[in-house]
């Protein structure tokens, strides 16, 4: 067979592969998942004290769900976990934009404060955990600090980049209609750069889960991060993973509310799909 009908062949089979519907596709790697993980636990490659087998996480996930629709103790620590990471993407999206517009719109905030906001990005955010604690206390507010600790640098890039975004000649326009910097901001690159910022707030959706759990996990017993800390320390494998399981949905619930968003919001951007507010 010569080079080009292997061409031909490879281009035809990545075809055949993009016309399998999404679900579909989504259904065969999870059962291909599923079946590896069955055979490797059901092999005793691993131990089941690390990896505990799909049937195990199954049972643990049904008595997740059902403590929760029972309005039982679970429920009240997801709530409290939901209430902490809804705080603390709020409040990183309040500091986030303030500061992206502080460094986008100005000199003072490029030149002076955006070096200080990479240097404290640089650094392990996590290990300010049992600072946050021992100045806030073990309530709600270490941890809502330390989630929008996290969650706030990339709102900052996105916001900064997103009012970059406007095209020379389009601020040129502005300024030659006598638009003055505030006009100019709430008109023109504003809108531009919703997309951008968009972006950062679906990334900051990643960032308050994860310093949420952090701060339950280190300190406080109230929250889903106390119960993984409490399952981990019972060795019950299955439960630590049926309840990060159910947290992955938190996640991904705030990330489709923040997509929902921006589709509402920047329904103007046809190509947002490819853009950066895709992500």
């Amino acid at each position: 067979m010569t080079e080009a009908s292997d061409t031909t062949v490879w281009v035809e089979r990545e075809a055949l592969l993009d016309r399998i519907p999404r679900w579909l596709a989504m259904a065969i790697l999870f059962a291909a998942f599923l079946l590896v993980w069955d055979i490797v636990t059901r092999a005793g490659w691993v131990s089941p004290i690390i990896l505990p087998t799909p049937r195990e996480t199954l049972d643990d996930l049904v008595f997740v769900g059902g403590n929760l629709l029972a309005g039982d103790y679970m429920l009240s620590a997801l709530w409290t976990t939901t209430r902490t990471a809804i705080y603390a993407f709020l409040l990183s999206a309040a500091i986030g934009f303030s500061l992206g517009v502080l460094v986008g719109e100005t000199k003072f905030g490029e030149r002076a404060v955006l070096p200080y906001l990479v240097a404290i990005d640089t650094m392990p955010k996590i290990a300010f955990a049992p600072l946050f604690i021992a100045w806030l206390g073990f309530g709600i507010e270490s941890k809502v600090a330390l989630a929008a600790f996290i969650a706030t640098f990339p709102i900052v890039v996105a916001t900064a980049a997103g009012l970059s975004a406007s095209s020379e000649n389009e601020r040129m326009l502005f300024k030659a209609m006598g638009a003055g910097r505030m006009q100019t901001l709430l008109q023109l690159k504003l809108p531009n750069g919703l997309p951008y910022i968009f972006t950062g707030l679906k990334i900051a959706t990643v960032g308050v889960m994860a310093g949420t759990i952090t701060g339950e996990f280190l300190g406080g017993g109230k929250g889903m991060g106390a119960l993984i800390r409490q399952s981990a320390s019972q060795m019950n494998t299955p439960r630590v993973f049926a309840l990060i399981l159910y947290l992955s949905l938190l996640g991904l619930a705030l990330y489709f509310i923040v997509a929902w968003a921006q589709r509402r919001l920047v329904f103007w951007n046809k190509a947002g799909h490819m853009g950066p507010g895709a992500v």
